[in-house]
């Protein structure tokens, strides 16, 4: 049985009015943890103090690889006084992906940071999307950087794993021991041709069209395609010691904190 937290960018709209009062409600949801996609506005002592008073557990973060850069013991002392044991780059714009020009700068940006947040005690991981899956010379640009930074840790969005063509379980098992934190997000669709402009994203103004609900739509997890009880069963399997959920926009009429309420109530029903 996996401890659950959530990645509280999808319930961004409410954290932004009232983050003490989402926190609250997470908790009150049966969540055991969160993962930050940033504060909000307060002080890692004020935020520290809440999930100590509600008794959630800081697992990650995610913070854009140039805030990273730009002061990152700060950063990462911030985010270890607040308890978290792992930090991850969401997300990479497009001059920054596999089979770009700037693919090998960044990969040796990450290799920076990830010795740098294990001098204050935390574990780097990378967040993927699909666009990860694209090969240069016959290798994924996801297996390329971690055959590069054998210290970072995959955190494997189930879905874009799913969405890039690979099976989630294959590759959670082709990374035990690197896995110790799972997204676990569910989708619909239709037409795996209509893959561009998926994203939300965390600290980028969108430029990426929105994918049309026809095609391509979130769903709270045990809601979508994914087989849930498997992956669970792979993650057991490669050691993960968390499972996240994250769903970057509501659906069907249900606000954010309801999605993430049924994703939560499917999970108690298959994490066992």
């Amino acid at each position: 049985m996996f401890p659950i937290g959530v990645q509280l960018y999808s319930v961004r709209d409410a954290a932004e009015k009232d983050f003490y009062g989402t926190l609250k409600q997470i908790k009150e949801m049966g969540y055991d943890g969160v993962e930050f996609a940033g504060l909000y506005g307060h002080s890692p002592e004020e935020v520290k103090s809440w999930l100590a008073e509600l008794g959630l557990s800081a697992v990650s973060a995610h913070v854009s690889i140039d805030e990273m850069l730009a002061d990152p013991d700060k950063l990462f002392s911030d985010y270890a006084l607040i308890g978290c044991k792992y930090i991850a780059v969401p997300y990479l714009v497009e001059n920054r992906r596999p089979g770009s020009d700037g693919f090998e700068q960044t990969v040796k940006d990450i290799a920076f940071l990830t010795k740098k947040a294990a001098a204050h005690g935390l574990q780097m991981m990378y967040h993927n999307h699909d666009f990860e899956f694209v090969k240069i010379d016959g290798k994924y640009g996801f297996d390329i950087l971690y055959d590069s930074i054998p210290e970072l840790a995959t955190e494997q969005d189930t879905c874009w794993v799913n969405v890039g063509g690979e099976d989630p379980c294959k590759y959670l098992i082709k990374y035990t021991g690197r896995a110790p934190v799972v997204h676990l997000k569910d989708f619909v669709m239709k037409n795996r041709s209509a893959k561009s402009g998926l994203y939300e994203l965390i600290g980028i103004v969108p430029t990426e069209r929105q994918a049309d609900e026809g095609d391509f739509a979130f769903r709270p997890v045990g809601y979508g395609v994914q087989d849930v009880p498997a992956i669970l069963a792979a993650a057991a399997a490669a050691g993960s010691k968390w499972i996240i959920v994250e769903q970057d926009r509501e659906c069907l009429g249900w606000s954010s904190l309801e999605c993430v309420k049924k994703s939560v109530d499917f999970l108690k029903t298959v994490n066992k």
